[in-house]
């Protein structure tokens, strides 16, 4: 299944964004990165909670179905024994927006698949609707 992703310029924008508040923790870099993010799905900004550490520092992030994602702030990030690079957060981010993304408007999401898996799925019919030749063998 392909997903349509914002295009190139727009993906380096985002990232500079995101590179940019992993530095200087201006909220307001994030906020504009979440939101062009979202401006390209048509999806309403989610509400992004902050965390010292997620699960006893075994998770980055999380994301619930109702549109709530808690990420590690990139300050306590930083401070992880392992997985501590700019590289790594920007991927959670990316991973957790992906969760968000795909959640969202469930229904409408759920419809469509139903509508595209039952595309061509009928068999094909003749063009007076009933195969006339099928119907004389089982009458004699």
């Amino acid at each position: 299944m392909r997903m349509p992703v914002p295009p190139i310029k727009d993906r380096r924008q985002i990232h500079r964004l995101l590179s940019e508040f992993f530095d200087e923790h201006k909220v307001s870099r994030f906020n504009k990165a979440v939101s062009e993010i979202c401006r390209f799905y048509r999806l309403k900004r989610p509400r992004v909670e902050w965390f010292e550490y997620l699960d006893w520092g075994r998770t980055a992030g999380r994301t619930f179905e109702n549109g709530t994602i808690y990420l590690v702030h990139p300050e306590n990030w930083k401070r992880g024994l392992k997985y501590n690079s700019e590289k790594q957060w920007i991927n959670t981010v990316y991973h957790e927006m992906g969760h968000y993304i795909l959640w969202t408007d469930a229904e409408a999401k759920a419809d469509l698949f139903a509508a595209r898996m039952e595309r061509n799925v009928e068999p094909r019919r003749s063009p007076r609707g009933v195969n006339a030749r099928s119907t004389r063998r089982r009458a004699a």
